[in-house]
């Protein structure tokens, strides 16, 4: 039976922010310009943007509109086998929610730290002795010790454990308090709070493009991310990256769309927003690409400045050199021509002489946390007015934030309240139960191992189920609920039916490529042997590539295969139900005992 919905108009992607379900973090993590080789992933991004993302997003819309059930029960309205579906999209929202709002818990921590005189992380602690900075800080730097060692509190290995970290605690106890203020009646007082959390950030992404633009190097990030490196284009890595970011951005698989779509009106224009926002939030990633790359080709060019300087010194001192010999613009000339003229003087300065580039300090851009907590406060620290710019990035970064948990958690309690046992609880009491239960698990995440965790649940919580679920949804709709059928539905929710490209991409090429990235996916997790974490090695002040041990190995293999198996395990169980209740049907029918 369907379920009886309030007919309110609420579209978009996880809670409808720039940038997608995530925010700022999983923006930057897999964003259409971020990472290695941002030139070389914006021509994946829009392929797979116009051959999957959009088609995908249309379906989730007309489905969740057309059932008005939530996820779990619109998989199965379309065939009963297919309820691990939906409920492998719960999985993969639960896992979602269960480390997201410890972003928001650091965004809270640096926000309050921003309204210090001096931002703490634009300084090195002193030592026990107070004779010096930390040598642990001074090896890295001091926006990686504040956050490291500061902030979380990591420990050496993912083996060694602690207690709670109390500031990081409280940090996500207001997190998770906010998001149930946000959500305490559900999609009415969500819906409102969206408003506020969608369009604030764009308000603060132009002034930093402002900003961003009038500093020192901006115009080198820029060209750093519009380069293209077509090299790339045969790393299947980067088509998976690519597919993956519009999954996120979109909300494709977590199950948001369909329990957005299913308040709508039933003839609500779903194709006209569907596009629109499709588009919109694609564009706004690349837009806030660009001020990302603005601000990283700022803070890139200062560092190379001040290498260009070191070695400037260095230099005047091991030559004897007058002060005004060598300017910052002539060190490269001056490297060639003392190395040419003195070369066994030049030879002793060994490691002591820095290699000065510009496009290596470029290639250097981190993702995920070190540019959202790490590039993005080193680079605030050199700004005039360094509190404000810090207040206004991590407010921004905070209300993405929240908007994402709003479609998360919507995710997952409009297919829970399509159970009928649960149909009749409040919202206040069904969405205050599983905030506390978040909150209560989340805590895991502020002990000195928790940032182990959180990558491992980042890495492998969703990503490799969205890719099956998607699989699995255009699959069912396309052969098993039957094209036919689906266009007749749409035509009777919208007056006409799709047009040819999207049945296109429906029928073969969503499908195809659908179905070989999640083969190539298999692939390169077999090929590429233990998985591996970054470790904090406190005695180099840096991160190591480390293995995961074997207890870390087997629970990744949990994540990955838990939300997979709801599919086959939920059709085994409506199987058996229909076998057995034919079996007692026959034996009543036969009068046998």
């Amino acid at each position: 039976m369907q379920s009886i919905r309030k007919w309110t108009t609420v579209v978009g992607g996880q809670g409808t922010v720039p940038g997608g379900p995530c925010g700022e973090y999983l923006c930057h993590h897999h964003a259409p310009c971020c990472g290695p080789s941002p030139g070389g992933f914006l021509i994946p991004y829009l392929l797979m943007l116009f051959l999957e993302g959009l088609p995908l997003f249309y379906m989730e819309l007309a489905i969740g509109q057309k059932m008005r059930l939530g996820s779990i029960g619109a998989w199965s309205a379309i065939s009963p086998y297919l309820g691990g579906v939906g409920l492998a999209s719960v999985v993969a929202s639960l896992y979602l929610c269960l480390y997201y709002n410890v972003i928001n818990a650091w965004s809270f921590w640096y926000l309050f730290n921003s309204f210090q005189p001096v931002l703490p992380w634009s300084q090195c602690p002193l030592n026990a002795n107070m004779t010096g900075p930390l040598e642990e800080c001074q090896k890295a730097s001091s926006t990686q010790y504040f956050f490291y060692r500061q902030t979380v509190d990591i420990s050496t290995s993912i083996q060694e454990n602690g207690g709670v970290n109390s500031s990081q605690a409280l940090c996500l106890l207001l997190a998770w308090l906010i998001t149930y203020l946000f959500i305490i009646h559900g999609v009415k007082s969500s819906g409102k709070v969206v408003y506020f959390t969608a369009i604030f950030p764009y308000v603060v992404l132009i002034i930093y493009l402002v900003r961003g633009l009038t500093l020192p190097g901006a115009v080198n990030g820029i060209k750093y991310m519009f380069t293209p490196k077509l090299e790339q284009l045969a790393n299947p890595t980067t088509w998976i990256n690519a597919a993956t970011q519009i999954f996120y951005s979109l909300g494709l698989g977590f199950g948001s769309l369909i329990a957005f779509s299913s308040y709508n009106p039933y003839h609500n224009n779903f194709e006209h927003q569907a596009l629109v926002v499709g588009l919109i939030n694609s564009g706004t990633s690349i837009f806030a690409s660009i001020v990302t790359f603005s601000i990283y080709g700022f803070k890139a060019t200062v560092n190379y400045e001040n290498c260009l300087e070191r070695t400037r010194i260095l230099l005047l001192n091991a030559f004897d050199l007058a002060e005004d010999s060598i300017s910052t613009d002539s060190v490269l000339d001056w490297v060639v021509k003392l190395n040419a003229t003195h070369p066994e003087q030049f030879a002793q300065l060994g490691n002591q002489l820095e290699n000065c580039d510009l496009k290596s300090e470029l290639d250097t851009a981190v993702e995920g946390v070190g540019l959202a907590f790490i590039v993005y406060s080193e680079a605030i620290q050199n700004m005039p007015l360094p509190q404000l710019w810090s207040v206004l990035y991590y407010a921004m970064l905070l209300l993405l934030g929240m908007g994402s948990m709003l479609g998360n958690i919507t995710a997952i309690t409009t297919p829970l309240r399509d159970f009928k046992f649960l149909s009749k609880v409040s919202n206040e009491v069904l969405n205050g139960t599983l905030c506390a239960i978040l909150l209560l698990l989340g805590l895991g995440f502020t002990t000195p191992s928790g940032n182990y965790w959180f990558t491992m649940f980042n890495d492998y919580g969703a990503s490799f189920t969205l890719l099956f679920v998607v699989l699995i949804e255009i699959v069912a709709v396309s052969y098993i609920y039957g094209i036919k059928r689906f266009e007749k539905d749409i035509q009777d929710m919208l007056g006409h039916p799709p047009n040819w490209f999207l049945k296109l991409m429906w029928l073969v090429v969503s499908p195809a490529i659908l179905f070989i990235l999640f083969f190539f996916y298999i692939v390169n997790y077999i090929r590429g042997g233990a998985p591996t974490y970054q470790a904090w090695d406190k005695e180099l002040g840096k991160s190591v590539v480390t293995d995961y041990p074997v207890f870390g190995q087997v629970f990744i293999g949990l994540l990955l295969v838990s939300g997979v198996i709801c599919v086959p395990v939920a059709a085994l169980c409506v199987y058996c139900r229909n076998r057995k209740q034919v079996y007692v049907k026959d034996r009543h029918t036969t009068g046998s005992p």
